[in-house]
């Protein structure tokens, strides 16, 4: 009977390590925004890939509109393994690192092509960055670029004198006090209700978000000032990645560098695509004349200013030479 055992729990052992071996993966993955974004749409065609690229042995469940953990509670979510995956605006985290603030920075830069350059210099930062925090850097997308949605148009900077500013980030609460307005925080689910209630009569957004949250419901004008290009980001729990099987691992990997370059197609079609639905349901779409637009830059050096001093010389330099500023 001893003789009989050894076999038996060698078979056993052998077995179970089969099952492990070959045991599904599942993340669930919070992200912000609706299911009507690009970046969503290009979220779910990454957890695709990855599923295809493993015979459906890892599945990316994607839980949009912030409907696993709330804007502000994914980055943390991730970090102490909550989800071993998310996306987050990548300025968002701009009070944990001034880094994070540099693409919100209005007319810093006002192409994709400024926007690409910008995020080829930034990248080992912002990787380096998350490394520290327990994070792995994934890929980032593009927004179209941002304007003004108010009830009244916009004809001189002194129009948001007072105005109760909806603000999503650092950067964004800065540019309302230096525009005169009151920043306002609101998650992107909640905006149409604030704007009703009056908790909010502006927000500086894409046309992404205007059109997903069916702007032309509460506000009336959309000034196009092409201000900022900012990003999303997708990164994973360092360590839930690690635990990935060699394949997996490099399944998502290649379905991100997929996603990225993807996703920065997107974004140059959406900004056209939405811009004109905008009109089209219609909302006044302008852009800023001479002068406004003047002022509007001068806001936008006052925070290039203030976020050259944050980060400090050396660093901010050799963003701001990359980018030919």
């Amino acid at each position: 009977m001893k003789f009989l055992m050894k076999p038996l729990l060698t078979t056993t052992l052998a077995a179970l390590t089969a099952t492990f071996a070959s045991a599904e993966v599942k993340w669930d993955m919070p992200t912000p925004y609706a299911d009507g974004t690009h970046h969503t749409q290009n979220i779910r065609q990454f957890a695709e890939d990855v599923s295809d690229a493993t015979d459906g042995e890892m599945n990316i469940v994607v839980h949009s509109g912030a409907s696993l953990f709330k804007h502000p509670e994914i980055h943390r979510a991730v970090r102490t393994g909550q989800a071993p995956i998310g996306e987050v605006f990548m300025g968002l985290l701009g009070n944990d690192d001034p880094l994070y603030k540099v693409d919100n920075i209005p007319f810093l830069v006002t192409s994709f092509d400024g926007a690409k350059k910008l995020w080829d210099v930034t990248r080992p930062e912002v990787e380096k960055s998350l490394e520290e925090q327990g994070l792995m850097l994934l890929y980032a997308v593009p927004w179209p670029p941002q304007g003004f949605y108010t009830k009244e148009q916009i004809t001189s900077i002194n129009d948001f004198l007072g105005m109760k500013m909806r603000a999503y980030s650092a950067s964004t609460s800065r540019m309302a006090e230096l525009l005169g307005a009151i920043p306002t925080t609101v998650q992107t689910p909640e905006i149409p209700q604030a704007f009703s209630t009056g908790i909010v009569e502006a927000m500086a957004t894409s046309p992404t978000t205007g059109v997903s949250s069916q702007a032309w419901d509460y506000t009336d004008f959309y000034l196009d000032a092409r201000a900022w290009i900012p990003k999303n980001m997708v990164f994973v729990n360092a360590r839930a990645f690690k635990r990935l099987p060699d394949e997996m691992q490099q399944a998502v990997l290649e379905a991100a560098e997929a996603a990225e370059a993807r996703g920065w197609e997107m974004a140059v079609s959406e900004t056209e695509e939405k811009t004109a639905l905008l009109a089209e349901n219609g909302m006044t779409v302008y852009s800023p004349d001479q002068s406004l637009a003047r002022a509007l830059n001068e806001v936008g050096d006052d925070m290039a200013r203030e976020w050259f001093e944050e980060m400090g010389y050396d660093s901010s330099n050799q963003i701001l030479e990359a980018i030919g500023r």
